[in-house]
């Protein structure tokens, strides 16, 4: 068991985080918009 351990690529770690964070960031924004808007409109 101890010997089917793969290294981890690092690059594409780094790569994919990159990636999540700018998707979480502009979810985040797109949904704070939409809030602002929401109050703007609604209320």
């Amino acid at each position: 068991m101890a010997n089917d351990i793969v290294e981890m690529d690092y690059r594409e770690h780094e790569r994919t985080y990159a990636g999540f964070m700018r998707l979480a960031k502009i979810g985040g924004g797109a949904i704070i918009a939409v809030l602002v808007l929401m109050a703007i409109f609604l209320l």
